[in-house]
């Protein structure tokens, strides 16, 4: 039998990230070959005909998957019974302005979308905040959007996850696939720490240590470090424009995961609302290792076991997180501090409204 379509609403869908995103969900890159999809695409008024472009183009494109479009720039229609949001659209970060400049411009518009989100989607919507200032944009949309569950709100530092990995297969000189379970920590801002300390590669051999294959500890906690933490700034100079294609891959790998669930002993990064593992403060939308299962998220987590001596069974004894050590803790607690501060600053631009 035949599935059910998807509704998917994609923001800012005129714009580059947008562009590049919604032929890949009606491929069925997002949610797989065999998945129908219904896209809903959201514009400002401004970008009305180029979105009008966006939906001839898609229809000329044949896509099998696609069995319908809705193309508009009225929120409440576009998010009508949507089962997963990818939040592209917000105020862009112009030359010249900070990201404390962006947040007040975002506030309206993801009070808009929360908004309409939380009163005109479908039960249990998934959503993925993509625009920038990611992580601070979920917390102004958790604000406005109080029907929709925490849990079910991240945002993508999965782009972040996917440079640290191609990063380490360059430098091993080995295929993607063959390298997993890098972690970025924190926002997705040039605070970011991506870290390769619990990295593995898969060889002939089994799996070892990126750390032990790269023998180069400077090269990890520097070079490695700021080349993920700036590529975005790498490909605006070069291309004078911003990281479209490779964000909404990533934006695809995220939902994917989430939805689909990630394969077994690997975890990505995703920016979620933090439980206060790790010793993160609760409330934070904050970048951790996670892994997926029957659509839920959770944070990693190492399990320590016991024998029981009056049972023959293994006894489950407690459990903690991955090992962290001082650079990485250093690391961690700076990120934090910046979204703290992001998160202060978007409440009060919040209490003005």
């Amino acid at each position: 039998m035949a599935k059910a379509p998807v509704r998917v609403l994609v923001t800012g869908a005129a714009g580059q990230i947008g562009y590049a995103l919604v032929p890949m969900i009606a491929r069925g890159i997002m949610l797989g070959p065999d998945q129908p999809i219904i896209l809903h695409m959201l514009d400002i008024e401004q970008a009305a005909e180029a979105l009008k472009g966006v939906k001839i183009e898609l229809i000329d494109a044949a896509f099998p998957l696609l069995k319908g479009i809705v193309a508009t720039t009225d929120a409440v229609e576009a998010c009508k019974s949507v089962n997963i949001a990818v939040m592209v659209g917000g105020f862009p970060c112009k030359e010249g302005m900070t990201r404390k400049d962006v947040l007040p411009k975002n506030v309206p518009i993801y009070r808009a979308h929360a908004s309409a989100l939380g009163e005109h989607a479908a039960p249990n919507c998934r959503v993925l905040v993509v625009a920038n200032p990611a992580n601070t944009n979920a917390v102004i949309f958790k604000e406005f959007a109080p029907s929709i569950p925490e849990k079910n709100i991240t945002c993508l530092t999965r782009l972040d996850h996917n440079r640290a990995l191609s990063q380490i297969a360059v430098r091993l000189n080995v295929h993607i696939n063959d390298v997993k379970n890098v972690i970025v920590w924190g926002n997705h801002s040039s605070t970011q720490y991506p870290d390769a300390s619990h990295a593995t590669i898969t060889t002939t051999s089994g799996e070892k240590s990126a750390g032990e294959l790269i023998a180069d500890h400077h090269w990890l906690q520097n070079e490695f470090i700021t080349t993920v933490q700036q590529r975005g700034d790498v490909i605006l100079k070069v291309r004078k424009l911003s990281s479209a294609l490779s964000a909404a891959s990533a934006a695809c790998d995220h939902i994917r995961d989430w939805l689909i669930g990630t394969p077994k002993r690997t975890w990505v990064s995703m920016g979620v609302f933090s439980d206060g593992s790790y010793g993160i403060q609760p409330g934070l939308f904050y970048s951790f290792p996670v892994t997926c299962q029957n659509g839920n998220w959770s944070i990693v987590q190492v399990f320590r076991y016991f024998y029981s001596l009056t049972w023959p069974i293994i006894m489950l004894s407690t459990m903690t997180g991955l090992k962290i050590d001082e650079f990485s803790r250093t690391k961690m607690d700076a990120t934090a501090i910046e979204l703290m501060e992001e998160k202060s600053l978007a409440y009060s631009f919040i209490d003005q409204q």
